[in-house]
């Protein structure tokens, strides 16, 4: 039998938004059963919170899908990972996946890891992506989550995960707990690590190996997070493999079961298959912390406090003039959102520092260069909030400018040089080394890092217009550039003088780049 055409044809697809192309492939292809299951992702029946301790983040609980034949005692829990609720002191938010479905999930937790007497209730989104005749065949995913709430500040928790058959205080089991801390009840020297644009290979997992090594407080993950969808243009049916979700939350176990791996949404985390903005399957995975944002329609949009440091995650995908699949689909109410946001974090006298990380760049000299959608929407608004830091994915490269103010160098950073953002501007920072194949800079451009610093010069580039065309721009703010895998890795410290240490690290662990934010200095 001919394999059919499950395509739309790109003439068509060049002038349809993410949401019709989702209402052209499911109307196409999916079968009533599936418009069931898939829309019940899209109007927000996945997103129930916890029961047994704690409300959570997303909603009401929903009921639980038929669980399997297999009794539970065969069925190993995978993929741990972990993310703040709204106050980072108090609340956890532990998520897993199972590969059958099963009864009566829940986590165990408590301050020894031979004492886990505290058992709260988990939810179970179950995720359905239907099958493509001579593509994919169906699948059914199963992702459970549980709110910790009510948690004490700066104290370590031990915890596991189970179900009805398989209990991590066992003994045959408990080689399965782990641990996590709390955020401080008040300002703390910390670290936190940061990269975008990871997917599933052999440097993303070295990378997590040189993560584990800086012992983060938590991870900032700028989009491009798994590569399922391969694509990520959104503007026809992108080649999609959701089991390769089950292979990304295996791989970065190790380190996101006690680490938070604080996540938002690239292009390619936007996968039509399941709701009218392809956010439904990042609904199913993630527990984020809901910050007075739609949680339901953007996953990836949320902010958090964690000692002196003020953090927004930010959906570029609404503001990108490059790809448009998703433009403007909140109505203007992200940018809204920030602008409030930023306003209370700079007024919150505990916050030292903001820092704003996103998926599309605001300035990049590498592949996909900068996106003029950006600039025009966000960066207004980073200069009157003063924001400190922007971290940005998208370019699979490392990339770091100067202090940036008005469009142009407002202080020039070398390596090992400080900035004040109150008269310089903001420093942005291209981290999409965290392990797909990586990219190159501007033909002539040389690389230029610690230990191989080149000669400053001004660098071809270009910026993507409204018109989805390409506007040449010549720059003198690239000031690092480094075209291999590598981290970003932050130390907040508060106090009479406070201070973020900003340091780039190689896969090799070797350092490429770093340099001083201080406010009012």
């Amino acid at each position: 039998m001919d394999t059919p055409d499950v395509g739309i044809p790109p003439r068509l697809a060049r002038r349809m938004s993410m949401a019709e192309q989702h209402e052209y492939l499911r109307t196409r292809l999916m079968p009533r059963r599936t418009l069931v299951t898939a829309g019940a992702v899209a109007a927000g029946g996945l997103l129930a919170g916890c029961g047994g301790g704690g409300t959570g983040s997303r909603g009401t609980t929903t009921s639980s899908p038929s669980a399997s034949a297999v009794h539970g005692s065969v069925v190993s829990p995978f993929g741990r990972h972990l993310a703040f609720g709204a106050d980072p002191k108090t609340q956890m938010r532990v998520s897993w996946q199972v590969p059958l479905a099963v009864r009566k999930p829940f986590v165990r937790i408590g301050l020894r890891p031979d004492d886990l007497s505290r058992r709260i209730t988990a939810e179970v989104r179950g995720l359905h992506t239907p099958g493509v005749t001579g593509v994919r065949p169906a699948l059914q995913q199963y992702y459970l989550h549980a709110a910790l709430d009510g948690l004490r500040p700066g104290t370590t928790y031990y915890y596991g995960v189970g179900h009805e058959g398989f209990d991590p205080a066992a003994p045959a089991h408990r080689r399965s707990i782990a641990s996590f801390r709390t955020a401080p009840a008040g300002p703390e020297r910390f670290v936190f690590t940061a990269f975008g644009d990871q997917g599933v290979s052999q440097a993303a997992d070295a990378n997590d190996h040189v993560l584990l090594g800086r012992k983060p407080a938590f991870h900032l993950h700028a989009g491009d997070i798994c590569y399922a969808d391969t694509n990520g243009q959104g503007k026809k049916s992108d080649g999609y493999d959701p089991a390769y979700w089950d292979l990304f939350l295996k791989q970065n176990e190790p380190v996101a079961r006690s680490v938070p791996w604080m996540v938002t949404t690239g292009n390619h985390d936007m996968e039509a298959w399941y709701s009218p903005d392809g956010y439904g399957g990042q609904l199913a995975r993630w527990s984020l912390p809901d910050s007075g944002f739609d949680a339901r329609t953007a996953p990836g949009v949320y902010a958090f406090t964690y000692g002196n440091v003020g953090f927004v995650a930010l959906d570029a995908n609404d503001v990108s003039y490059e790809i448009p699949a998703n433009f403007g689909y909140t109505g203007g109410k992200q940018t809204r959102w920030l602008d409030d946001r930023l306003g209370a974090l700079r007024s919150a006298k505990d916050v030292d520092f903001v820092v704003v990380f996103f998926h599309h760049c605001a300035y990049s000299t590498s592949a996909h260069a900068s996106d003029g959608g950006v600039r025009a929407e966000w960066l207004p608004l980073f200069a009157k909030h003063e924001v400190d830091l922007v971290i940005n994915g998208h370019n699979h490269v490392y990339e770091r400018t100067d202090a940036v103010r008005d469009g142009g160098v407002g202080r020039a950073v070398p390596i090992g040089g400080s900035t004040d953002p109150t008269k310089d501007g903001t420093v942005y920072v291209t981290a999409g080394g965290g392990g797909r194949d990586l990219y190159g800079f501007p033909s002539g451009v040389k690389e230029s890092y610690e230990g191989h610093v080149t000669r400053h010069d001004s660098v071809p580039s270009f910026r993507w217009t409204k018109s989805h065309a390409e506007q040449p721009e010549t720059v003198e703010w690239s000031r690092v550039r480094y075209r291999g895998f590598s981290l970003l890795s932050v130390e907040a410290e508060s106090g009479a003088r406070p201070v973020l240490r900003v340091s780039a690290l190689a896969q090799s662990g070797e350092r490429i780049d770093h340099f001083e934010v201080r406010r009012g200095a």
